[in-house]
């Protein structure tokens, strides 16, 4: 009888201690979650403002091509001219 008593106290005592360490399991997992979720939100963050230099680094670089174009389109007509000059010049 006292030993069944001391079982009964003993595994009241693991039920309590497993109990115990459920709560821990069940905070640590929500501390887990929190900062699953705070990562997520910077790199979502992180992702916005680098599609954003991406953006405008691209449109940068169209208008530096366009300007390049442009140019050299320029240097073409004006050397056509140079060439009718001389030929004119004759």
């Amino acid at each position: 009888m006292i030993d069944d008593i001391s079982l009964i106290e003993d595994l009241k005592m693991r039920v309590q201690e497993l109990e115990n360490k459920v709560a821990a399991l069940r905070i640590s997992r929500r501390v887990l979650m929190n900062l699953i979720d705070t990562l997520e939100k910077e790199k979502r963050e992180r992702l916005a403002i680098l599609e954003s230099q991406n953006e405008k680094l691209q449109k940068n670089n169209c208008r530096y091509a366009r300007a390049i174009m442009y140019r050299n389109v320029r240097i073409v007509e004006l050397e056509e001219q140079l060439k009718y000059f001389r030929l004119a010049k004759k």
